[in-house]
Formats: structure tokens, sequence, C-alpha cells
């Protein structure tokens, strides 16, 4: 059965206090909803263009200081991840040093020079490998967290300009919602005034590589602008028109590394899902609906089909407010 979130969208992580010190942090997953690849940089990275968006998916964080310098984690697997039917979408998440919370706790702790450290317990939900940004999401979650439990006064903006040296999609989640991010990622232009959207994300059984997708791109300077025309239709309520504006540069070379993708863009398609399109380097792909009954049995299509992970979401702005298209 598609798994529907109803966890509140917000770019700005909500949180909320619980007792003994821990501090609770939903992290959001995100869509691309454009993606266009204009240059490589010298740097080894991509000049991109992306209008992003949160999504009502999200893992969700419990932490708290600790005198212990370090950051201790544990991992717990919720929602369509949780129990043996979930396995194969868990996929490699590890506890130590290389995962993203670890290295954000610790390269915030260096910065800010904190002696104390923190105690995590982190609740996956969101598909690693996936192109849905679970690992920025939670970099980003656990640098306002540790900021908050260890009394640190720092702006949102100091701690994005941490997060930008963990990975590049991490200072978008401090956007606040639907946002363009541009250069690497990390410059950052909100977008407001967009509708809340329904949509359909699918997961295939593989993730993929994200610099063996960047790796088979061919940048493209005239996609220039896409993310700007793509906002402006939405905004009007456009969702034909902005069907037309949405592209992912990297959907063709995830393509060639994973035949899971043509066949899953394929069943969303026969699905009845209009323009399907990847997210991310992928593996995940997803659809917008007109409304949430449509988005519902585009996914009850995928679940009969045997695709292990389905997700009803809602797509948009900070929180659920604001004008529904459908």
């Amino acid at each position: 059965m598609a798994m529907q979130s109803d966890a509140t969208i917000d770019g700005n992580l909500r949180s909320s206090a619980l007792a003994d010190g821990w501090l609770q942090l939903l992290a959001p997953a995100k869509l691309n909803l454009s993606l266009a690849v204009l240059a490589r940089r010298p740097d080894g990275y991509h000049d991109i263009e992306s209008l992003m968006v949160p999504v009502s998916l999200a893992d969700s964080l419990h932490l708290r200081a600790v005198d212990t310098p370090g950051t201790k984690l544990a991992i717990r697997f919720g929602g369509r991840l949780a129990g043996t039917a979930g396995a194969v979408l868990r996929r490699d998440v590890p506890a130590d040093d290389s995962n993203l919370v670890v290295r954000a706790a610790r390269l915030l702790a260096e910065e800010a020079g904190v002696a104390r450290g923190l105690e995590v317990t982190l609740i996956k939900e969101i598909p690693s490998g996936a192109g849905l940004g679970g690992g920025s999401s939670d970099a980003a979650a656990v640098l306002r967290g540790a900021a908050a439990v260890w009394d640190l006064d720092w702006p949102a903006e100091r701690l994005a300009e941490i997060g930008a040296r963990i990975g590049s999609d991490v200072p978008w989640f401090f956007a606040g919602g639907p946002a363009i991010a541009s250069g690497r990622g990390e410059r950052i232009e909100p977008v407001p005034g967009l509708p809340l959207l329904h949509a359909v994300i699918a997961c295939p059984a593989d993730g993929l590589s994200t610099p063996a997708v960047y790796g088979r791109c061919v940048p493209d300077i005239a996609r220039q602008g896409d993310a700007h025309r793509l906002a402006a239709a939405l905004a009007k309520g456009d969702l034909c028109g902005a069907a037309d504006a949405m592209h992912n540069a990297l959907e063709d070379p995830a393509r060639s590394l994973s035949a899971d993708i043509n066949g899953l863009l394929a069943a969303i398609e026969a699905a009845g899902g209009m323009r399907p399109m990847l997210t991310g380097s992928g593996s995940a792909c997803f659809t917008l609906a007109r409304t949430h009954q449509e988005a519902r049995s585009i996914a009850a299509r995928l679940d009969a089909a045997g695709w292990p992970g389905v997700f009803v979401v809602r797509v948009g702005g900070s929180g659920v407010a604001g004008p529904v298209i459908g």
C-alpha cells in the first residue's frame, strides 16, 4: 500500500522540545521540479539551476547535548522503510563518521569551539540514494538542532555556510520553502506564492550514484531560466504549462545507468501520471497530480504493479497554507 505522509511541509525543519533535554526536528525530503546543468566547474562540481520544493515525506531527528565530545548516532527506520518489507529501500545508511549528520555536527563544533557533544537518534523515512535529499536534509536539521542545544546564537545564513561545506544541497534546506538553487547549489533564491500541490513519488529497488550520473551529463546553458519560467507557471495555477517547463538534465544519464528508471517512468505514465520525471540524480521518480484523490489512484496502480517504494505526498511552501490546484 502506498505510504501517505502527513508530516507538515516545512523547509524550516519544524522542531519541538521533548523531555530530558531532547529536541525533535523534522527533516523534509525535496523534489527537483526542474534541474538544469549549465556548466562543469574547475572544482569538479557543476553549475546548476533548479527549482526545488519541500514535501511532506520527512526523516525525524531526536538530539540532545552531552558532556562528552563527539556525536553518538543511532539509526532507526520508520514509515515505508520499517520492517521486512522496507529492507529493499533502506540501502546503506552508515552510523559512523561518513554519515552527513556526524560530519555536520563535527564541523559545527570545530567552527564554534564547542567542547560538548551530541546524542542523536535518526529515524529514516526517506529512501537513500533516491535524489530526495534525505542526507542533506538530515545534515541541515542537525546543524539547527546542535546550534539550539549548544546555545549558539547563529543565524540560519551562517549555519547554511557550514552546510555548504558538507554537501551542495544542504544550504537549500535553510530556505524555508520552495526556492531556486544555483551556482553549485549554494546560492538560494526563495520563490514565494507557489500553490500547494500533490505528488506521487516512486522508488525502484536500487539507488544511483550521484557522481556517476553527473559524470554522464552534458551541460546545456540554453536551459538557464527554466526554473523561473516554471515557478511563474505554477504561481498562475497553470499545471499543464508547468509540466511543459519541467526538465531534469540528469534523467537521460540516469536512464543510461539503470533500466529500472526507464521502467518506472513508463509505469508512472501508464498509471495516469502527468509528465513523470526523475528527481535529482535519482533513482526516485515522481509525478504531480491535480488532486489528492488522483495522486492516491496513481499510487495504488504503482503499488499493484509491484514497485517497492510509493509515497503520496503534499508539495509546496512552508506549512500547509495556500491554494491547492485541482
